[in-house]
C-alpha cells in the first residue's frame, strides 16, 4: 500500500512543473479558439487557368472526333447489308430498302428514303448530308433519262458456302485473308449468322467487308437456339463467346437489381461486360 501511495506523492518542484504545464496548455487552448491568425491567400491566375481547361477541353473534341468512322457520301440507293448497318439501321430497315430495289424501284431524294426504310428522323438527319444522287436527279432543270444503264447486280452466295475461291474474287482478299475467312467460319458452331463477324477476322478492314457484301449474304439459320437473357442461367450464358462465368455472375446481379433488362443494350451497364464485343454478344442473345 505504501509503494501505491508513493507514486501519487510529489515534491514542491514537481507540484509546481505540473501547474506549469496545464496552465500553458490552457493558455494554447484559448490562444487558439479566440485569436485569428492571418492566412495566407493563394493566388490563381484564373484567365490562364480557363485557357488551359478550354485546351483540355478541345483536345478531347479532337480525340473523340477521331475515333469516329468516317463516312463519304454515297449513294443510299446501293446501300448493303453492312454499310446499313454501320450507319445505324435496323436489319428491318435495310431490308425495307433491299425489297424496294428489288422492285426495280430508285430512290431519289432523302423524304422518299424515309418513307421507303421508315428511319427516324434523328437517323435521317445524320445520314442524309452524306446522299450523293445521279446529277439528272440533283438538277430538275433536266429530265429524267428514259433508260439509264446500271450494271446488272451480282449474284450473291451464302457466305457459309462460299469456298476460298470464291472469297478471293473480292479486291482486297487474298490466300491468307480468304483462308483466315474459312478457318474463323469452322469455329462457329452454327457458320456466319451476321456479316458483323467479319469484324473477327484479323485483317479485314472495313471497306473490305463492305465490299463482300456486295457479292456474299448471311441467312440466320432457323435452327439457331438464342440464350434468352431475362432468366437464363449462368451456365447457359458461359455458352456465348466473350462471357466467362465472372461476366455471367456480374449480369445475373444486375438483372436481379434491374427487375429484368428492358433491353440488350442494357448490358453494356454491366460492370466489367466486353462493351467492344456486344455487338457480336448480341447476336445469340434474346430478351425473352
Amino acid at each position: 500500500m505504501k509503494n501505491i501511495k508513493s507514486h501519487f506523492v510529489f515534491t514542491k518542484q514537481q507540484r509546481n512543473g505540473i501547474l506549469s504545464l496545464l496552465s500553458l496548455i490552457v493558455i494554447l487552448q484559448l490562444v487558439y479558439f479566440f485569436v485569428d491568425f492571418p492566412r495566407k491567400e493563394i493566388d490563381f491566375d484564373n484567365e490562364n487557368l480557363e485557357k488551359f481547361q478550354k485546351e483540355i477541353d478541345s483536345l478531347k473534341v479532337v480525340e473523340i472526333e477521331k475515333r469516329q468512322p468516317k463516312i463519304f457520301p454515297f449513294n443510299p440507293n446501293f446501300i448493303t447489308d453492312y454499310k446499313g448497318y454501320t450507319l445505324g439501321m435496323s436489319n428491318e430497315e435495310i431490308d425495307r430498302l433491299l425489297h424496294f430495289r428489288e422492285q426495280g424501284k430508285w430512290i431519289n431524294s432523302k423524304e422518299e428514303f424515309q418513307q421507303v426504310t421508315m428511319v427516324s428522323d434523328s437517323l435521317l438527319n445524320t445520314m442524309a448530308p452524306y446522299f450523293k444522287f445521279p446529277d439528272w436527279v440533283m438538277n430538275t432543270s433536266e429530265a429524267k433519262p428514259k433508260s439509264i444503264k446500271v450494271n446488272p447486280p451480282l449474284t450473291k452466295i451464302d457466305l457459309n458456302k462460299a469456298s476460298q475461291e470464291d472469297l478471293r474474287k473480292v479486291n482486297g482478299i487474298g490466300e491468307v485473308l480468304s483462308k483466315r475467312i474459312v478457318d474463323y467460319r469452322k469455329t462457329l458452331s452454327s457458320g456466319f449468322i451476321s456479316m458483323v463477324q467479319l469484324q473477327e477476322v484479323y485483317g479485314l478492314s472495313p471497306e473490305v467487308i463492305e465490299r463482300m457484301s456486295e457479292r456474299f449474304f448471311v441467312k440466320e439459320p432457323e435452327n439457331l437456339i438464342k440464350v434468352k437473357l431475362n432468366t437464363a442461367s449462368r451456365d447457359e450464358l458461359v455458352t456465348i463467346k466473350y462471357i466467362d462465368y465472372e461476366i455471367a455472375h456480374k449480369i445475373i446481379e444486375e438483372r436481379t437489381l434491374r427487375e429484368g433488362f428492358k433491353s440488350l443494350e442494357e448490358l453494356t451497364k454491366v460492370k466489367d461486360f466486353p462493351v467492344h464485343r456486344f455487338e457480336i454478344i448480341k447476336l445469340y442473345l434474346t430478351l425473352n
